[in-house]
């Protein structure tokens, strides 16, 4: 981190005077790629919704970690949503349910399980308003190398196996007709959502971490013409919001999540607009 802090302290700007801050801008690099890359999955495998489904998992693995007196939560949740993606994965392969039908039922039952075992015994809630909210002036840098080992373990997962992931989620049954393990590979690509919404929870925010998963890939959808443009535009879009949305924050002082999320909105209007005029 000291060399991340030498390179900030050659910016002229009073934004990155502080330690927290940039902690916060290397854990915007670093998450906003994920949240491209795996945008463009989630919205070409029609599972806008599966990435609230798994924070809601995620919630439900922090109030049993509170519960246990855990001192690290976090590596609760991330547990318990992996064992949700696998769960998901599981059903979804052995019953002929829609998608988005499982995706309600696994999504309901874990909210209403973290809300039970959060309130169980007339306990208070409000200790887990920052997992609603984010606050992502609250990165350490122990959180920031588990983020960026995730990003380097996607990002070689989507070197060797981009083009087996995309067939798997547009068609299946041709995948597995040329001898792609579908199960493996949605199993794959579930647990790599899993793993990333349930660590940048605590810094975006459960409310709003399903829109950054889903408006990078379908702002990006609107003017690519092509599959390569399609991931670069979503990696692009999703990193140009999340550090427009970090800088706004702190001069206006609102959620950062809420910020990147709004700007992201403006991304997608913007690539519609591009869309209607270059058809």
């Amino acid at each position: 981190m000291s060399l991340w802090y030498a390179i900030c302290s050659l910016i002229p700007t009073d934004f990155l005077s502080l330690d927290f801050m940039k902690n916060a801008l290397l854990a915007v690099l670093i998450m906003t790629p994920l949240f491209g890359i795996l945008s463009t999955m989630i919205v070409t495998g029609r599972m806008s919704f599966f990435s609230d489904a798994l924070g809601h998992s995620g919630f439900t693995g922090i109030a049993v970690g509170v519960l246990c007196g855990a001192t690290f939560p976090i590596y609760w949740a991330v547990g318990l949503a992996v064992l949700f993606a696998l769960l998901f994965s599981y059903v979804r392969s052995r019953t002929s349910q829609s998608a988005d039908t499982l995706i309600g039922v696994f999504s309901s039952t874990a909210v209403a399980l973290g809300i039970f075992i959060a309130t169980l015994g007339g306990g208070s809630f409000t200790k887990f308003n920052k997992y609603l909210i984010g606050d992502i002036l609250s990165v350490t840098p122990r959180e920031i190398g588990l983020l960026a080992a995730v990003l380097l373990a996607v990002a070689v997962l989507w070197v060797f196996a981009s083009n087996r992931l995309v067939l798997t989620a547009v068609h299946p049954a041709l995948a597995s007709s040329r001898g792609i393990s579908t199960a493996r590979y949605e199993t794959l690509f579930t647990v790599c959502i899993a793993v990333v919404v349930t660590l940048a929870m605590s810094w975006v925010g459960l409310m709003v971490i399903n829109s950054l998963l889903v408006l990078p890939a379908a702002a990006a959808r609107n003017i690519a013409r092509n599959l390569r443009e399609y991931h670069r535009y979503s990696i692009l879009g999703a990193l140009v919001c999340g550090l427009l949305g970090l800088i706004t924050s702190y001069y206006i002082g609102s959620s950062a999540g809420a910020a990147i999320a709004l700007y992201l909105a403006l991304f997608f209007t913007i690539t519609f607009a591009l869309r209607k005029t270059r058809a």
